[in-house]
């Protein structure tokens, strides 16, 4: 087993350590970032707000910028055990440890037998800073963490790594739904189970604790499309041809309303059923047996599921990017070309929010450029992801009758880097 001292780790802690102490001390407007203006809005206004809400025994009802699942309020709750703090920056602080634990995994996961040494811990040392502040000022970190630490103990292989994969899978998805997706690739039946449990029970707690904890499944069925989205992007063209609609705060975000929406917002639904389509197909067809593939289809349903959304928010790089840095402990993952699309759609996630991002709302055709290249890029990651995972994964076939010529197939999943 390699030293916890190598080279290379010392190297991605230090660097970790360095871009971290920026960029902490920028998301809580300290140091050389100090100002009196509050934190992030979503922290500072948004966040607190809901936390308010809850402390006083209710759950955010009726709220149109509530979009979680009920677990989100264990999250907006928790920086309260810091209160000496103050709630804004217990909660930058609780992303920054969501973060330093996501390393200290990435690390040692990377130093198994057989792992593929720090190569997991550098794309997410790298990529987040990319990001700006924003993954220290969202929740979406917290749940990386969780799909993480499932994904971690899935790869023990053990009955009891089985069982925590489930556990953590259905508590990630109680705050946010997507890690519901990191099932796809397993062949536990324990984990599986673990999963249906843990959310059935953590959910009917929740319910009696909470009512209407789970109204956001029909809340906001009348969503626009998010201008960030893969499916705003002909609209932000549409605006300077004469189209009549408008771009507008609706349901908490920023969204274009008006005339074709709906049908895009349609096809966007339909994309998304296709995806899952796929992805039943796939699983149905595949080899699933090597380590590798259940975070490799776990980056796969993600990717899908967020192009063909029609919400596409910077933190969701977040996600992405720790289940591409999992995918990377793994020498015969079919993601490395992938993971580096992610990294490269970091910088232009940070050009677009928050440099570009009032000049977007204006209609400004350089922000738009940027976020096209942004949002093409995702999906051409998506598209490339898909395109790996099942030509990697293509099951095994029966070797042929006596008197063939043809030899055997091999997986084609055997050595893919």
């Amino acid at each position: 087993m390699r030293s916890f001292l190598s080279r290379p780790t010392v190297a991605v802690v230090l660097l970790w350590t360095v871009s971290r102490v920026v960029l902490v001390a920028g998301a809580l407007k300290v140091g050389p970032f100090a100002t009196p203006d509050p934190l992030d809005y979503s922290v500072s206004h948004v966040y607190h707000h809901w936390y308010d809400v809850l402390t006083g025994g209710q759950f955010p009802v009726g709220d149109d910028s509530w979009q979680y699942p009920p677990g989100a309020a264990a999250v907006i709750l928790a920086p309260g055990l810091l209160p000496f703090v103050g709630y804004d920056r217990a909660f930058v602080l609780l992303c920054a440890l969501c973060d330093a634990a996501v390393l200290a995994g990435l690390v040692r996961a990377g130093r198994r037998p057989g792992a593929a040494g720090t190569a997991a811990a550098w794309l997410w040392t790298l990529a987040l800073p990319l990001l700006w502040t924003v993954p220290w000022t969202r929740l979406d970190i917290v749940v990386a963490a969780l799909a993480v630490a499932a994904l971690l103990a899935a790869g023990r292989r053990t009955r009891g790594g089985d069982l925590a994969f489930g556990g953590l899978v259905a508590l990630g998805a109680l705050v946010k739904v997507w890690p519901v997706l990191l099932l796809t690739g397993t062949r536990s039946r324990r984990a599986a189970v673990a999963a249906l449990v843990t959310g059935a029970t953590a959910g009917l707690a929740a319910l009696l604790r909470w009512p209407g904890a789970f109204d956001f499944l029909t809340a906001q069925r009348e969503r626009g499309i998010q201008f960030e989205s893969l499916g705003a992007l002909p609209f932000h063209l549409a605006r300077h041809l004469g189209w009549s609609g408008r771009l507008a705060v609706h349901y908490g975000s920023t969204e274009f309303l008006g005339p074709y929406v709906g049908v895009v917002a349609l096809l966007s639904e339909l994309a998304t059923v296709a995806a899952l389509g796929w992805l039943v197909w796939w699983r149905l067809r595949s080899d699933v047996g090597p380590a590798w593939v259940l975070p490799d289809a776990a980056l796969t349903a993600v990717l899908l599921f967020t192009v063909t959304s029609r919400v596409l928010s910077p933190q969701y790089l977040v996600w992405l990017v720790a289940l591409a840095a999992v995918c990377l402990l793994h020498p015969g993952t079919s993601q490395r070309p992938v993971a580096y699309l992610l990294l490269a759609a970091c910088p232009l996630t940070m050009l677009v929010f928050p440099f570009l991002g009032r000049a977007l709302v204006d209609g400004s055709p350089t922000a738009a450029t940027a976020l096209a290249a942004r949002d093409l890029l995702l999906l051409a990651a998506a598209l490339l992801s898909a395109r790996r995972l099942r030509r990697a994964t293509a099951a095994r076939q029966p070797a042929p009758s006596a008197g063939s010529a043809e030899p055997p197939r091999r997986s084609a999943g055997a050595g893919r880097g």
